[in-house]
């Protein structure tokens, strides 16, 4: 899923957190975890990326 790659490329590389992310792109955090729950996955705060379930 290339939401997926793009996500956790910019986590792992740019930011310290999912709430950086979305201020600094001006996104909608839960909108975020809703897609990607849809998909099958979840963020993680200690780990800073999304995750299967």
């Amino acid at each position: 899923m290339i939401l997926l790659s793009y996500l956790n490329l910019k986590l792992r590389d740019f930011y310290s957190s999912l709430d950086n992310l979305c201020d600094d792109l001006d996104e909608d955090k839960n909108s975020i975890i809703d897609t990607m729950k849809a998909a099958g996955y979840v963020y993680n705060e200690d780990t800073n990326q999304f995750v299967s379930r």
